[in-house]
C-alpha cells in the first residue's frame, strides 16, 4: 500500500508522526466507456467554455464566483486558510463512539506510526482501549478540512472520516404516514426479529454481483448468449399483516431446524 498522507496526530502536547493509508478498495469491475458503433474508447476532455479548445491540467485553476466574476485561488491561498492544520490531525476531545450516529460515517483509513512515533502511538492506542473512548478531531487533506474519529482496533489506530452536521440533509421533506400498529402485530414482529438475530459476521456476506457479471462477460467473449435468471420473490398468499408475520415465523423456524 502507498501512503496518501503523512503528518502527525496531536494528542495534548504529544505529537505522533504517522502515515495515512486507505482502508478500503473498490470491488466493482473496471469497465470502460465505448462508442456504441465501433467500440472505440471514449475520452473526456477539459474544454474552455468560451473557445471550445482543450485546456491542459497545468493551466486549470480554481475559482469562486461572486456576482459576475471569479476570485481565483492558488495552493498558497488554501494553505493560508488553515496553515497550522495541514500536517496535523488535532484531537480536540474524546467521546464515546456510540454517541455518533452511523449517518455521519464516511471513509476509513489506517494510521501507521513513523519510527519516531512508535511509543506515543502505542500509548494512545492502549489508552483508548482502556477508557473505551475515541478521539475526535480535524485535519486537512487535499485542501479540504475533514472531521475525523480515531479509534483503537486490535494493534491499529483507525481513522474514520465523518461528515459535518451541515452535510446531512434535513428529513423534513420525507413524508411518513401515521399508522397504528396492533399489539399482536408488534409482538409477532419482535419474535421474528429475535428468531433472526445472530452475532454479526461480515464474512458471511459476499459481493456476488461482480462474480456473476464477470461470468457473463466471459461467456459473451466465447460467443455464448447468457440468459437472464428469473427473479423469484416469495410473497405471502394473504394480504393480512398478522398472517404474513405468522408465515414468516413458521418459515424461519423451518430454516432453523
Amino acid at each position: 500500500m502507498r501512503a496518501i498522507w503523512t503528518g502527525a496526530i496531536g494528542f495534548g502536547l504529544v505529537n505522533i508522526p504517522v502515515k495515512l493509508y486507505s482502508a478500503v478498495q473498490a470491488s466493482e469491475l473496471d469497465l470502460d466507456m465505448l462508442d456504441k458503433d465501433d467500440h472505440a474508447n471514449i475520452k473526456f476532455q477539459r474544454v474552455n467554455a468560451n473557445t471550445g479548445k482543450e485546456v491542459a491540467w497545468e493551466n486549470i485553476v480554481k475559482g469562486y464566483k461572486i456576482e459576475d466574476r471569479y476570485v481565483v485561488l492558488d495552493d498558497e491561498d488554501f494553505e493560508k486558510a488553515s496553515p497550522e492544520k495541514t500536517r496535523l490531525i488535532e484531537i480536540s476531545e474524546f467521546i464515546d463512539e456510540k454517541e455518533i450516529d452511523s449517518i455521519y460515517y464516511e471513509t476509513p483509513y489506517y494510521l501507521q506510526p513513523e519510527k519516531s512515533g512508535n511509543k506515543p502511538y502505542a500509548l494512545l492506542r492502549d489508552a483508548l482501549k482502556k477508557t473505551g473512548k475515541a478521539g475526535l478531531g480535524t485535519y486537512v487533506l487535499r485542501n479540504r478540512e475533514s472531521l475525523v474519529l480515531i479509534k483503537a482496533v486490535d494493534d491499529l489506530l483507525i481513522l474514520n472520516k465523518i461528515r459535518f452536521q451541515e452535510e446531512i440533509r434535513e428529513a423534513d421533506e420525507i413524508e411518513i404516514p401515521s399508522v397504528k400498529i396492533k399489539p399482536g402485530e408488534m409482538n409477532m414482529a419482535v419474535q421474528l426479529i429475535e428468531q433472526l438475530t445472530t452475532n454479526f459476521d461480515i464474512g458471511r456476506y459476499k459481493d456476488t454481483y461482480n462474480d456473476k457479471l464477470l461470468k457473463l462477460i466471459m461467456a459473451k467473449a466465447k460467443g455464448k448468449k447468457p440468459t437472464a435468471p428469473k427473479m423469484e420473490v416469495v410473497h405471502s398468499r394473504s394480504r393480512d399483516l398478522m398472517e404474513q408475520l405468522k408465515e414468516s415465523l413458521d418459515s424461519s423456524k423451518r430454516k432453523a431446524s
